[in-house]
């Protein structure tokens, strides 16, 4: 399913630490979402996004397709927290203010509370960030 929502109303997260921008895709095991790097974020420094940044952009991304499961289901958007991540890679060369990432989360496993993700972020093309993420989700 292809999705032009405003991403707010989605993830629990608010301004100025929002690192997603628009849900582009979500099915039952991938979700992609699109975010352009403002000179303001707060992960920005000397022009390039942090590798934080890029983290909590895989972790939203991943809370973006529960906020949009949730939303059909008239249910409220509920709080993730990152519990692990493994296997990080990160590009020497870290995105620019101005760049637009592309992310992709698939669903490895899910139990209970309890969802294990792959996430991968691309810029022009090239894989800046790449990890596995255990987010626990707080029951509303």
């Amino acid at each position: 399913m292809i999705l032009e929502e405003d991403i707010l109303p989605l993830i629990p997260q608010r301004p100025p630490f929002v690192m997603i921008g628009q849900l582009l895709y979500s099915d039952e095991s991938t979700t992609r979402t699109v975010f352009r790097i403002s000179e303001e974020n707060i992960f920005v420094e000397n022009g390039r996004f942090r590798e934080p940044g890029l983290m909590e952009n895989i972790a939203q991304t991943a809370a973006a397709r529960a906020g949009y499961i949730a939303r059909r289901s008239n249910q409220p958007v509920q709080v993730g927290y990152i519990g692990a991540v493994r296997n990080l890679e990160i590009a020497a060369d870290l995105p620019v203010t101005g760049d637009e990432l592309m992310t992709e989360i698939t669903i490895r496993d899910q139990v209970f509370d309890v969802t294990i993700i792959n996430g991968k972020v691309w810029c022009k093309d090239a894989v800046v960030a790449q990890c596995e993420m255990k987010i626990f989700i707080r029951p509303a």
